[in-house]
């Protein structure tokens, strides 16, 4: 029997996050890869930006990598203008 790539059991697990991760999300009540997931990334990106502070845009691209299981940096080249769009759209774009 093959072993193909498992969903990840913990936060620390998906692309891009590690133990300061999980202890950012726990601080809006994402506790789980579960909820990571249940949870839209703009919601979440915009939760986090009104209780962490530091949170930058480097946060959304990081979410959306870890969802997509690609590299956060990949993301800001390929979507950086779209994602400002919308973040834009929700009053979310950095000033």
């Amino acid at each position: 029997m093959t072993k193909t790539s498992a969903k990840p059991k913990r936060l620390r697990d998906l692309k891009g996050f590690g133990p300061r991760s999980e202890e950012i999300l726990a601080e809006v009540n994402i506790h789980s890869v579960d909820d990571f997931m249940a949870i839209d990334p703009y919601q979440l990106y915009a939760r986090l930006k009104a209780t962490v502070k530091g949170t930058g845009l480097n946060s959304i691209y990081a979410i959306i990598g870890a969802r997509e299981d690609r590299h956060w940096q990949e993301i800001k080249q390929q979507h950086k203008t779209e994602i400002l769009f919308k973040l834009d759209e929700l009053g979310l774009a950095p000033k």
